[in-house]
């Protein structure tokens, strides 16, 4: 090590660990001792660089939305904008969204027009400047993908375009000190075996050996309590509050048909929600087998209600569940008519782009309030309640609208550093609704909380990812003294309850 350090002045450890032939961390107690003696240096620093986006690297495979939405229009011709859109959706699978961000790219270049809603091309020469910027920008895609250096004028438009995000790692850098090149110029380094274990046969031989010295007066280092996972905790406290305000937890399956996580809920077959980029679909010949009533029923109250041809296959398709309210629906569906809560805290999946605020996968608290007497007030007062608990002191509402609850309502509660968040979203259950799950003449108060969000205003964390962090120092720092609820009887009256945010 001390030789390839005083050849090369200065290295990346990485570096030095491919010579070596070793890993990184098996270097690093062996560097610490060096440092100590003062023959090297070791330096820490952070970089940064790029990856591509989850859009970054479907671009690089099927090409930009500009060149996959002209060749739609050179292949069908002059067509109508949605007929043009859903042409390439259906071929590339790309999100409709990001293919009329393409069409805007050709327009805003002049090479394609829109007349009463028809899609012409204008100037085929500006059109092969628009297609050769989208190709550089293509390559330039390639290039970050293999780790090589991209012209910052490029790399700014992709960051616009959110095809790619920014990362960072640390660097650490080795450099022989002076004392180093003093003592390796005149060969007084050199290599003996270090000794940990003195036996009686070295004896005789101690001067080939450095043995090693032991401090025996030192103090052992404390090691670090152990503790829950704090997110972990979170959501076993707030199981508690909701088993100790009279609610049974019920669980339901990741993989779920897309009866009990749309049709059930008098969500229609067409509705943009139940599009692929929105929900994530199981690519699998195999179907679910849901009950024939509830079929039956939702199949009458679909055809009535929406007046379109309900599909049986299409409902037990598989899907990851996109909401928790799925397992609501069951619950319903198996009580039936009657008084009782019940609630879930589990996960779902969506198709969203990892950021600060937002994941594929999150957890969410679910919960209906089921009697004939159960009205939008009882689903206020459990939020205010439910607030209370956590400690929350201000909560504000406005009206929401969510396709299978009629009123409907959005809570909003005070982050330190993202402002208001909405973490309550709820209402009560449609009398379609209610009929589908065969529960017809009883009301339901029922709601799907937002736990990372709500988390992240507990914990007082700014990023959503830091709740799955596995990276221990940063766990270390989130500080979590757990809810009010068990220390203290919190009284909703502590709540204040706005129509606005201030």
């Amino acid at each position: 090590m001390l030789q390839i350090i005083a050849t090369r002045r200065s290295l990346q450890v990485k570096e030095l660990a491919e010579f070596m032939g070793a890993r990184q961390e098996d270097l690093m107690r062996d560097l610490a001792e060096l440092e100590s003696k003062g023959l090297i240096s070791i330096t820490k620093t952070h970089v940064k660089y790029f990856v591509l986006s989850s859009i970054g690297e479907l671009y690089r495979s099927v090409g930009f939305p500009e060149e996959l939405v002209y060749s739609t229009i050179v292949e069908l011709g002059e067509r109508r904008v949605d007929e043009i859109l859903e042409g390439a959706h259906e071929r590339w699978r790309v999100p409709k969204e990001d293919l009329q961000i393409g069409l805007q790219y050709l327009i805003r270049g002049e090479c394609v027009g829109i007349e009463r809603d028809v899609v012409r091309v204008r100037d085929v020469e500006k059109c092969r400047d628009v297609l050769a910027e989208a190709r550089r920008l293509k390559t330039a895609l390639e290039d970050l993908a293999k780790g090589l250096a991209v012209d910052q004028q490029l790399l700014s438009v992709l960051r616009r375009r959110k095809l790619v995000e920014t990362r960072e790692r640390a660097v650490i850098v080795v450099s022989g000190t002076s004392k180093l090149e003093e003592l390796w110029s005149a060969g007084l380094i050199k290599e003996r075996e270090l000794l940990t274990v003195v036996k009686p046969e070295h004896a005789p031989y101690l001067d080939r050996y450095i043995v090693k010295e032991f401090d025996l007066s030192m103090e052992l280092p404390t090691p670090p309590l152990s503790k829950k996972h704090p997110f972990m905790q979170f959501i076993d406290e707030l199981r508690e509050i909701m088993v100790s305000m009279g609610f049974e937890e019920v669980k339901g399956p990741h993989v779920e048909a897309e009866l009990w996580n749309f049709d059930a809920l008098f969500q229609a077959q067409d509705h943009p929600a139940r599009e692929i980029h929105d929900t994530f679909f199981v690519k699998t010949e195999l179907r679910a087998a849901p009950p024939i009533d509830i079929m039956e029923r939702a199949r009458r109250v679909h055809e009535a209600s929406w007046g379109y041809k309900w599909s049986p296959e299409k409902a037990m398709r598989l899907v990851l569940r996109s909401q928790t309210t799925a397992v609501s629906a069951r619950a319903l569906y198996e009580r039936g008519g009657g008084e009782y809560r019940v609630f879930t805290i589990d996960r779902n999946f969506r198709p969203e782009s990892l950021d600060a605020k937002h994941s594929m996968e999150f957890y969410q608290l679910d919960g209906v309030i089921v009697g004939r007497e159960v009205n939008f007030k009882h689903l206020l007062y459990f939020f205010k309640e439910f607030a209370a608990a956590l400690g929350i002191k201000e909560v504000w509402f406005k009206p929401g609208y969510f396709p299978f609850t009629e009123p409907s309502v959005e809570g909003y509660v005070k982050h330190p550093k993202l402002g208001w968040i909405e973490v309550f979203p709820g209402g009560m259950f449609r009398p379609e609704v209610m009929e589908i799950l065969g529960a017809p003449g009883y009301n339901a108060a029922a709601w799907g909380i937002g736990v990372d969000r709500l988390a992240m205003v507990v914990l007082n964390i700014d990023d959503i990812r830091l709740l799955f962090t596995r990276d221990i120092e940063t766990l270390r720092r989130i500080r979590y003294p757990g809810l009010p609820y068990f220390s203290r009887r919190t009284s909703g009256r502590d709540v204040v309850v706005s129509s606005a945010p201030k």
